[in-house]
Formats: structure tokens, C-alpha cells, sequence
């Protein structure tokens, strides 16, 4: 069985990006969620709200204007080492590709299972809780012959270990 691992990051705006255009994302965001889905205003607004995601989410990046980028892509390479599967990143915003580009990627990629992890590792959270799930369950339905699994949430035990190994490494 050929397994990939989507590794799912949060995404971050390029240093360089023009402030007012990532206050407008935002903005629009709100405002589309808040919006009656019979709105005259609605379409018009996800429209835009679109375009402004997808120019944001295509803005070059390199280490210096997107350092969270290259350490999600360097993440990614270490992972896939690790595991000794092709590893894809996506991003919940922000950045391309987006989850479920990623997840679409990995089943054109021959995958007949898709793990999906994440360093998000706190329950409660709207992104790992609920909106990357929803996002696998898509995925299954444009893919049904390929398995997608949503390795989370953590159990508390593994992630204090990392920690503690983490704030041993610092103790001193």
C-alpha cells in the first residue's frame, strides 16, 4: 500500500505582502461569515474575498519574506526522512497549496492511504478541531478509492514527552 503523509500547517502572511490587503482578507472573512447566506452582498463578497485569498496564497515566497514557509517545508523533508513516505505540505491560510490541494496531490500522486498529521497539537482549536476534518471528509469524496486518516488529536501523554524532551534539552 502506497502511503503519503499530508502534513497540515497553519500558514502565515508573507512579511512583504501589503498590510491593507491582509486587513481586507480578514475583514471580508468576518464579514462572509456573519452574512445571511440569501445576502444581495454575499456573492460579490466571496468573490472578492476569493481573489484576495488566492493572490495572498500565490505571493512568492522565500526564506526571508516567509520564514514559516521554509521551516513547514523543511519540517516536511525531516518528516519524510523519518517516515521514508513522499510527504506533502498544506496550509490552512495564507499559502499554497491549501489542505485540500495537498490531500488532492497526494491521491494523483498514486497514495492508496493519506495520513494526515499536524503540529497543532491542542484540542479546542477551530483549524485542527474542526475545519481540517471537514477538509479530510472532502477529500474522501473526490478520492473514494484512496483511504484519508486524520491522525489527531494527540493523546496528552506523547505530546508532554516531547515537550519534556524539549525542555530538557534547555535545562541546563
Amino acid at each position: 500500500m502506497t502511503v503519503w503523509i499530508v502534513l497540515a500547517m497553519h500558514g502565515v502572511p508573507p512579511n512583504d505582502l501589503p498590510g491593507q490587503e491582509v486587513a481586507e482578507l480578514m475583514r471580508l472573512h468576518l464579514q462572509v461569515e456573519q452574512m445571511p447566506a440569501d445576502a444581495p452582498a454575499r456573492a460579490e463578497t466571496e468573490a472578492r474575498f476569493r481573489a484576495l485569498d488566492e493572490r495572498i496564497r500565490a505571493w512568492p515566497r522565500s526564506e526571508a519574506n516567509d520564514p514559516y514557509h521554509a521551516a513547514s517545508i523543511r519540517m516536511a523533508e525531516a518528516l519524510g526522512r523519518a517516515c521514508g513516505s513522499p510527504v506533502v505540505v498544506g496550509f490552512n491560510e495564507f499559502c499554497a497549496p491549501d489542505i485540500g490541494q495537498a490531500l488532492d496531490q497526494a491521491a494523483a500522486g498514486g497514495a492508496r492511504r493519506v495520513v494526515v498529521v499536524t503540529p497543532m497539537m491542542t484540542p479546542g482549536g477551530e483549524h485542527a478541531e474542526v475545519e481540517l476534518p471537514k477538509k479530510v471528509a472532502a477529500a474522501h469524496q473526490r478520492h473514494p478509492g484512496v483511504a484519508f486518516v486524520y491522525a489527531w488529536p494527540y493523546e496528552p501523554e506523547t505530546v508532554a514527552q516531547f515537550l519534556a524532551q524539549q525542555a530538557m534539552r534547555f535545562a541546563g
